[in-house]
């Protein structure tokens, strides 16, 4: 039975010391432990917090019934980072050990993934690797980096990879799948286990081989093997990438990962012309023996002669009926691949069985402080059989850099379902549109 949504006033206060504790971290806090020829090593410190509010609800969770939701969400990131260097050649030992203390307060997120119980203190990065500085000059300036241990992984603009940065709270799954808050701000983001061997220099031809081990049971704590192999040049990159599915834990693996292969082909870059934009992926995914398929085309101009340099950027994408979005994320900015801010995190689509158009603009009106629009068309291919998740939404935000070490954005969203969740839609008690409110404060070292 859905449950009535919580008093948003009164849990709002729950956060008012966090928020201060943030607004007022003093960069003191990070700083250079020690420096003295080869050898460094550093306090790091990242933290965030986030206020949110949704005029509707969704039905994700099955916990949840219909009106407005209030939450807020932080995380204190924190250790030690540090190298050693090894030979004139300039190889080096490098390394990194953080916590992540992280918590979600309030009535929990619009879709119910977080009830705003959630809150713990775990070790998020910690590795260990080498790199070659100029010892295989062939291969240029750290031509052969390796490294173990977990931490964060990115491929290319996060399409198939961005960080195990998928943070569900207890609300779901009866609490099975909760991984300490912060679903929105996603306070983890390393793979619990990797082994990363990268070949090349920052220029040229360059690729990678990487075993990669999720703990993350929403991921069916997935084992993958990844190769890839990119052509890097001043006019942009063109890069391959395959991924298999080793292995996951049965108990959790929902959607049938184990097996799962898929190849892709992408490129980005200004194919020489300046200010020009262009990017795009095609990923082909072979699931126990169906095809399935997702790709996107984006094109962008920056009009840097006019004032404020406006730009704006169309793209197209569609990802397959059963496609496997794997553990995409916003890889280079904003809206990347968690298109539509409640569409994406809360309503839905997730990155299959949908095709969207996307029209971005942005502008700079002062050196620390950028403005933008993003707007988007969500179209259900297969509304027969699933949910429909067609929509728009229309995201306001702004880019604001405080200081050297304080950033904050904030954002105005407006989502409009075809469907609501009596008519094969998420959005629970009405197809209105919800206007969606958040604040975000950074700061890092």
């Amino acid at each position: 039975m859905s449950k009535p949504r919580k008093k948003p006033l009164a849990r709002a206060i729950r956060a008012a010391t966090l928020l201060s504790l943030l607004a007022s971290a003093p960069a003191s806090w990070a700083y250079e432990l020690y420096a003295q020829g080869d050898s460094q090593l550093s306090a790091d410190l990242e933290a965030a917090f986030g206020v949110f509010h949704s005029a509707e609800s969704y039905a994700q969770s099955g916990t949840l019934g219909e009106g407005s939701a209030a939450w807020q969400e932080a995380y204190f990131k924190y250790g030690v980072s540090g190298s050693q260097g090894l030979s004139a050649a300039g190889d080096q030992l490098y390394g990194k050990l953080n916590w992540v203390s992280s918590a979600t307060f309030g009535d929990g997120d619009a879709a119910g993934w977080s009830n705003g119980s959630e809150r713990t203190t775990k070790v998020e990065d910690a590795y260990l690797g080498w790199r070659s500085g100029q010892r295989f000059a062939a291969l240029g300036e750290n031509g052969v980096d390796l490294s173990f241990g977990r931490q964060n992984i990115v491929i290319g603009d996060g399409f198939l990879v961005s960080g195990d940065a998928l943070n569900l709270g207890d609300e779901i799954a009866d609490g099975m799948l909760d991984r300490g808050g912060a679903y929105y701000l996603t306070a983890r983001k390393a793979f619990d286990q990797t082994a990363v061997l990268r070949l090349g220099g920052e220029q040229g031809l360059r690729g990678d081989l990487m075993w990669l081990k999720s703990d993350n049971r929403a991921q069916g704590k997935a084992e993958m093997a990844v190769a890839t192999l990119e052509q890097v040049t001043d006019k942009g990159t063109v890069g391959l990438t395959y991924l298999d599915v080793l292995d996951t834990d049965e108990e959790f693996d929902f959607v049938g990962r184990k097996g799962i292969r898929t190849y892709s082909l992408r490129g980005q870059g200004n194919a020489g012309v300046d200010n020009l934009f262009l990017a795009g992926e095609y990923a082909h995914q072979d699931r126990h023996g169906d095809d399935e398929n997702a790709w996107y085309l984006e094109a962008g101009w920056t009009f840097a002669d006019l004032p404020w340099s406006p730009s704006v950027n169309y793209r197209y994408s569609r990802f397959s009926e059963t496609y496997d979005p794997l553990f995409y994320g916003n890889g280079r900015a904003l809206g990347t691949w968690f298109q539509g801010e409640v569409a994406s995190n809360y309503a839905g689509p997730f990155n299959n069985n949908t095709q969207i158009h996307h029209v971005g603009l942005k502008a700079s009106p002062l050196e620390n402080l950028s403005v933008g629009a993003l707007l988007y068309d969500f179209d259900t291919l297969d509304t027969d059989n699933r949910l429909n998740l067609d929509g728009r939404e229309l995201n306001l935000y702004a880019e604001w850099g405080v200081s050297e070490h304080l950033f904050v954005m904030p954002v105005l969203g407006f989502y409009k379902p075809e469907a609501d969740a009596s008519n094969g839609g998420t959005q629970l008690g009405n197809d209105d549109t919800n206007v969606y409110a958040q604040l975000i404060m950074a700061t890092m070292f």
